[in-house]
């Protein structure tokens, strides 16, 4: 991922001059090479495929869950399957947006995000494990989680802002004011609801946003004592968090307790081998496993698709990764720079720690995987965010012109067909 300069900000529509974090380069270089939309191909054509990978997964993972809870196998399924219906098309309209109006959004879209936050604080709020991440909606019978509306909201207003200070921003009072103290803001309102891992995940988001944007890197080692201090000191204050860090990295733990989830979760990714059991031979699904079809669906996936699997997962993220780098590195403007960054760093970021989670890298930390896992609010806000990169993926030098000429063509060659059938 690159940056922009602080000093060095040119006008949106203006080419930008080359440096080492800027992510500018002229016509001739490798990062420029390749078809104009080629971008928008790898972020649609990636996030269709995890999309129903994890449609198929859940209906797999969740199954038994579903028959003990619902009555019924396809319970879950067929929950996943309308937040996908309903997440596509507004997917679909985020990518039309003009990246001008994403600009207008960002400030309404921030204070609504803090707003939705700032109600787990009230008698809407509802909890489960201990955490306080969700409200419900009066009269709607559905909660949602507003903290996953709250990352893409931070992530286009960090745009704006770092954008338009970012010849300031060598200077520590311009990091703070606003960027830093709202950042803080919308991590406090998530802690609050003692959700350590979606915290973990926003500042993911506001470390992306600031790298992007040419912070030195200084203010980085910075920041990374201080968040470390908050984690040790709201690990250390809570007993449930103390025993998931010691069945990671304390050596002996109790089987039956606090390394039940994560021993599961290595049982299944390591029976499926090479080519797996097959689709819906899970054993682990069959209640062994907690959370099957949510935070452990990629050892379910492991289990049931093996290896291959797991590496086609993989390689979708890799793909994603590259579309949105390449925007990073491709646009003249900013805004649409600093805001990818920062959507790259949350969905990237959050896979990886979902993955090194479930390979027992990391201790249990609660954070789904993007696009694949169960759940509406998650996947409703990943599919909105993947919009926003599309937009700024058809804004790209010649991408435009590239969608409507191949349009054309297309249109042209079904003409051609229709009259040869009349």
């Amino acid at each position: 991922m690159t940056a922009v300069q602080p000093g060095r900000l040119p006008r949106a529509a203006a080419p930008v001059t080359g440096s080492l974090r800027t992510g500018a380069r002229d016509a001739a270089h490798p990062a420029t090479r390749g078809p104009a939309v080629l971008s928008y191909y790898l972020v649609g054509g990636a996030t269709l495929l995890l999309l129903a990978i994890g449609v198929v997964m859940v209906l797999s993972a969740s199954s038994i869950t579903s028959i003990r809870e619902t009555g019924s196998p396809y319970g879950f399924f067929l929950d996943q399957a309308v937040f996908a219906l309903v997440g596509i098309p507004l997917m679909v309209v985020a990518s039309r947006v003009p990246v001008a109006w994403y600009r207008r959004l960002a400030w309404p879209a921030l204070g609504l995000g803090l707003l939705l936050q700032a109600l787990i604080l009230t008698p809407l709020a509802r909890g489960e494990k201990g955490n306080t991440n969700w409200i419900y909606i009066p009269g709607a019978g559905q909660t949602i989680q507003p903290s996953e509306f709250l990352k893409l909201a931070l992530a286009v207003w960090l745009g704006l802002v770092l954008a338009r200070k970012a010849h300031l921003l060598h200077r520590w009072q311009h990091i703070l004011v606003p960027g830093l103290a709202v950042a803080v803001l919308a991590l406090g309102l998530v802690l609050v609801g003692r959700d350590l891992g979606t915290a973990m995940v926003v500042a993911l988001v506001v470390a992306g946003a600031m790298f992007v944007a040419g912070i030195p890197l200084k203010w980085f080692g910075a920041a990374l004592v201080g968040a470390a201090a908050v984690v040790s000191f709201l690990v250390i204050s809570s007993p449930n968090r103390m025993q998931r860090i010691v069945a990671v990295f304390g050596g002996e733990c109790d089987e039956s307790a606090a390394c039940y989830q994560t021993l599961h979760g290595l049982y299944g990714l390591g029976t499926g081998g090479i080519s797996g059991l097959g689709l819906g031979a899970s054993r682990e699904k069959w209640a062994y496993l907690p959370e099957a079809h949510n935070d452990y669906i990629f050892a379910i996936l492991g289990e049931e698709l093996g290896l291959w699997g797991t590496l086609l997962v993989l390689g979708l993220f890799a793909a994603l990764a590259t579309g949105m780098f390449r925007i990073v590195r491709r646009h003249p403007d900013p805004f649409v720079k600093i805001t990818t960054g920062a959507i790259a760093a949350w969905i990237l970021g959050q896979a990886l720690i979902n993955i090194g989670v479930v390979i027992g890298f990391l201790p249990v930390i609660g954070v789904p995987l993007p696009l694949v896992s169960a759940g509406g609010s998650a996947l409703i806000a990943t599919l909105l965010a993947m919009g926003v990169v599309l937009a700024f993926a058809r804004d790209e030098p010649g991408a435009g012109a590239a969608l409507r000429a191949r349009r054309g063509v297309v249109r042209r060659s079904l003409a051609v067909v229709g009259r040869g059938r009349g």
